[in-house]
């Protein structure tokens, strides 16, 4: 398997096997035209397998969404392909729009606003701004 090197853009890597592609989705990554690959369950020298996403374009990412599917995931800024920066990810305060609450009652589930989601624990639970219900 033979991938390019990446010019500028951003390798997504120690993403949980099998997470990468929901990295994918939520990130809308598939919009984009430029190169994306994704390498689902390489070998990993702290894990048994990872997923790894590179992207070979300097696009907005929402770090936000990327530290809550997968907060141990590490985010390499590559610019004149180069190493320029490794970011590491905390799990975000708060998440917008990014889960749906779970509760078919909930103000956000019959009304045009926000699904906002705050974080109450540092095991990472996630539960709605307007009924408390836990995010699955």
């Amino acid at each position: 398997m033979k991938i390019d090197s990446i010019e500028n853009g951003y390798v997504i890597d120690h993403i949980p096997a099998g997470k990468g592609m929901r990295v994918y989705e939520i990130l809308k990554l598939s919009e984009l035209s430029c190169q994306v690959a994704i390498i689902t369950n390489a070998k990993s020298k702290k894990d048994d397998a990872k997923d790894i996403i590179k992207i070979n374009d300097l696009i907005d990412l929402d770090l936000d969404v990327i530290a809550y599917i997968a907060p141990q995931a590490t985010v390499n800024v590559i610019k004149n392909s180069e190493l320029i920066e490794k970011r590491s990810l905390s799990l975000p305060k708060e998440l917008k729009d990014v889960v749906k609450c779970p509760n078919p009652r909930c103000i956000c589930n019959n009304e045009s606003i926000s699904h906002i989601f705050k974080l109450t624990d540092e095991k990472g639970t996630y539960r709605c701004l307007y009924c408390e219900t836990k995010a699955k």
